[in-house]
């Protein structure tokens, strides 16, 4: 008979030793299942241990990589009788038959020594997990679980790795010292485990999957990263340091790709910082298919904002891009400016931060009035219900560009608690918007982002102008390059904006003047 113990198994604890060690010693002798039937005397011939959600790592559901979890199973398993076998499980998102799924991947895996059958093993799980094995026709041992009173009665993992998590010197919690077995300890002792989960689980911006949105299409993200990678280094690579070169941010690894390309940084180390789960897995893969033509590329899962992700001193060129307005928007002020003081820390004497991201207004206080085409668009079109990703995008862009602000004044950083301020004014015959230019502005450069609109609600583009920026950077000891500027997208003027809208603003006589189109984007040369 086998033993299946389907779990993440981030760490291992005392109870669980003692209670697999008595299963085997009295070969199952005396055990009641869930339905409080005893179980045939039988032989524990092995354990099987199912780490599920074994393709995630860094998140706040799966703080610790498989191989690690893996390493304590073997290290837990050496004082038991019986052998212990590991197989990693990836998550494959919520499916009814997620039992099955696990044990045909152990079959795989196992190359068909494993076929686990209800004749063959009997599951140990307590949680409801356990409900989809049963269906399966497995007997079920529930462990931690007493079904009989419906609670738990030994603490389970997940509860000490969130203690651990909150404890300062986890090392020396009674608690932790009294229930987590010793394998685990030595496991997370060894490779400072506890402090990485810390990181994670303390980690104010990043989702439960490692993500900082939940609502982005990274099919769409991604092809529109590869698609403005060439302009992104166009602009960047003439203040490029030659070393050791990160990419914080790195998305899909697209600007690093490129930077391998250059002749003049053949001899460079590069790295890249991606916390998305999903974009860090797809860097991972175009490294396994060579597509960096410089082998000394090199990609982790990690958070830049709470804590250094370079050693200090270490950095001739940090390049990020669309990032820092991310980190306003799902952080706070106090993580954009933790963030920027990282960087610092991180650069070598004369060393270089090239941010490239969009900048707010000069101007960003003044009352304007925003001019918005009615006749360009449809203006009574119903929302349709329960919209996908793709049904929405086709929705909105059916819109006239009134309307559309109409939805965007609803969405904008609405679940954040803001309530966009603006009022309707009619001077001679035209209708115009009033609001200020930094939510104007919000608009125009955010409006036609309609494939990740749920996304881009969330996010501001224009908290900071040029001269904010300046001050934040000069506080972090930063030197900000006198060829760092701001700059107007003309495509996106021509293409989205003129035709469609138009800012004013009211002169003495209290007439409309039109106003230009204001800068959208900075390039930032920060210097240690």
């Amino acid at each position: 008979m086998y033993l299946l113990i389907p779990g993440r198994h981030h760490l291992l604890t005392d109870f669980q030793f003692k209670y697999l060690n008595r299963l085997i010693k009295c070969s199952l002798e005396g055990e009641k299942d869930v339905y409080g039937q005893p179980l045939a005397a039988s032989p524990v011939e092995g354990l099987i241990f199912a780490v599920t959600s074994a393709n995630h790592l860094g998140t706040k559901r799966n703080p610790v990589p498989f191989y690690l979890r893996a390493m304590v199973i073997q290290e837990f398993s050496n004082s038991l009788d019986v052998p212990a076998y590991v197989y990693g499980i990836d998550d494959v998102g919520v499916i009814h038959d997620f039992a099955e799924y696990t044990i045909k991947t152990i079959r795989h895996s196992s190359e068909g020594a494993h076929n686990l059958t209800p004749q063959n093993t009997v599951v140990i799980c307590s949680t409801s997990v356990r409900e989809m094995y049963m269906k399966q026709g497995f007997r079920i041992l529930t462990a931690e679980w007493d079904p009989a009173t419906s609670r738990f009665t030994q603490p389970m993992p997940w509860d000490l790795v969130n203690l651990i998590a909150q404890t300062g010197d986890w090392r020396k919690n009674p608690t932790v010292l009294e229930q987590v077995h010793p394998a685990a300890f030595k496991i997370w002792s060894l490779y400072g485990v506890g402090e990485k989960v810390q990181q994670i689980l303390k980690d104010p911006i990043i989702g439960a999957d490692g993500d900082l949105t939940a609502t982005r299409d990274y099919n769409v993200y991604v092809k529109q990263m590869d698609d403005i990678a060439a302009l992104k280094y166009r602009e960047t690579a003439p203040y490029i340091q030659p070393g050791n070169i990160g990419d914080i941010g790195c998305a899909a690894g697209s600007w690093i790709k490129i930077a391998c390309e250059d002749d003049r940084l053949h001899e460079c180390d590069f790295y890249g910082i991606e916390v998305s789960r999903h974009l860090y897995d797809i860097c991972l893969q175009r490294k396994h298919n060579g597509e960096f033509a410089n082998p000394s590329v090199f990609f982790a899962q990690k958070n830049a904002v709470t804590s250094l992700v370079f050693e200090p001193g270490s950095m001739n060129t940090v390049h990020t891009s669309s990032l820092t307005h991310e980190i306003e928007s799902y952080g706070s002020r106090k993580d954009l400016l933790a963030f920027i003081q990282n960087r610092y820390q991180e650069l070598v004497p004369g060393g270089v931060w090239i941010n490239r991201d969009v900048v707010g207004p000069e101007n960003r206080t003044e009352t304007v009035l925003l001019w918005l085409n009615e006749t360009d668009g449809a203006n009574d079109l119903p929302m349709p219900e329960n919209p996908t990703t793709q049904s929405l995008a086709a929705w909105l862009g059916q819109l006239s560009t009134k309307a559309l602000f109409h939805r965007f004044a609803q969405d904008f950083r609405h679940e954040e608690g803001y309530r966009l301020p603006h009022e309707w004014v009619t001077i001679d015959g035209t209708t115009y918007c009033k609001l200020s230019m930094q939510d104007a502005c919000e608009f125009l450069f955010k409006k036609d982002y309609h494939d990740n609109w749920l996304s881009e609600m969330h996010e501001t583009f224009c908290f900071w102008n040029y001269n904010d920026w300046k001050q934040a950077l000069e506080d972090a000891g930063l030197r900000l390059d006198n060829l760092s500027h701001t700059y107007r997208n003309e495509w996106i003027v021509q293409n989205r904006l003129e035709g469609k809208t138009q800012l004013f603003r009211l002169n003495e006589n209290g007439q409309p003047e039109p106003m230009p189109f204001p800068a959208s984007h900075l390039l930032l040369l920060a210097r240690k």
